[in-house]
């Protein structure tokens, strides 16, 4: 991988704006008062919202390039400002807003998880971008010995298999995410003092936990698939662990 490509996928980068500092904003940053940090409801959303929308386009006109994360980040923002500027339209209660804000905190990682399998049959696949690639497994060895052995297609029946695991994963982030929302969402009251700070501070909260959502069965299902396809590679080669990961 190139110092470039590594720049630009900076994990750690896209947590601490997309996630943690739009939390940090709306918990903190949203009461009414005459301190500077003191921004009101509408102002912090506005930033919190802004922040990683701004980055996302930088990112797109230094780079010249389509991350799909991003853009399905940017995407949940956007849902995200439109489904408060329909809750603050005016002070009555809406209904279903849990289950609305519920349903766009699905869409989600049900739209990341599907472009897995979207992308399966093209020249990029998702799975091998993100699992099966080149900087962890000896592709070139191994390829090498499912043609010698003419076992093709078990060797993309496993691919696909571990494919539809992952996808799994991102569909048991998408029910997570709706419960979430639901539960943070459910008790609101609009007709309550404040309530739009304390709306706020549900956002953040969502935001943080939904992360987690998300990142953690991920991470589980990926540590799986791990070790699936070096046992399933293993049996249909013949190589050892050795042989079929790149040294560290």
């Amino acid at each position: 991988m190139s110092k470039t490509a590594t720049k630009e996928e900076n994990p750690l980068i896209n947590i601490i704006i997309n996630v943690l500092l739009p939390t940090i904003i709306l918990s903190k940053l949203s009461k009414e008062g005459e301190a500077l940090y003191q921004l009101g409801p509408k102002w912090a959303m506005i930033v919190a919202l802004a922040l990683p929308l701004v980055y996302g386009i930088w990112h797109w006109i230094k780079h010249r390039k389509l991350n799909i994360f991003s853009t399905v980040g940017m995407g949940a923002i956007l849902l995200t400002g439109l489904i408060t500027i329909y809750l603050w339209s005016n002070d009555s209660a809406k209904p279903h807003v849990a289950w609305i804000f519920g349903i766009k905190e699905a869409i989600q990682p049900l739209i990341l998880g599907s472009l897995f399998l979207i992308t399966r049959r093209s020249t990029s696949p998702l799975f091998r971008t993100f699992i099966y690639n080149d900087a962890i497994f000896d592709i070139k060895r191994i390829e090498k010995s499912v043609a010698e052995n003419n076992l093709i297609s078990q060797y993309e029946g496993l691919i696909w298999k571990c494919t539809l695991y992952f996808f799994g994963s991102f569909c048991l982030s998408a029910v997570l995410n709706l419960g979430l929302a639901h539960y943070f969402l459910n008790d609101l009251a609009p007709d309550l003092p404040n309530w739009k700070e304390e709306y706020n501070g549900i956002v953040g909260s969502i935001t943080i936990w939904g992360f987690a959502a998300i990142g953690g069965p991920m991470m589980v299902v990926a540590g799986y698939i791990l070790y699936m396809m070096i046992n399933g590679l293993e049996k249909l080669t013949g190589l050892d662990k050795e042989s079929l990961l790149l040294p560290r």
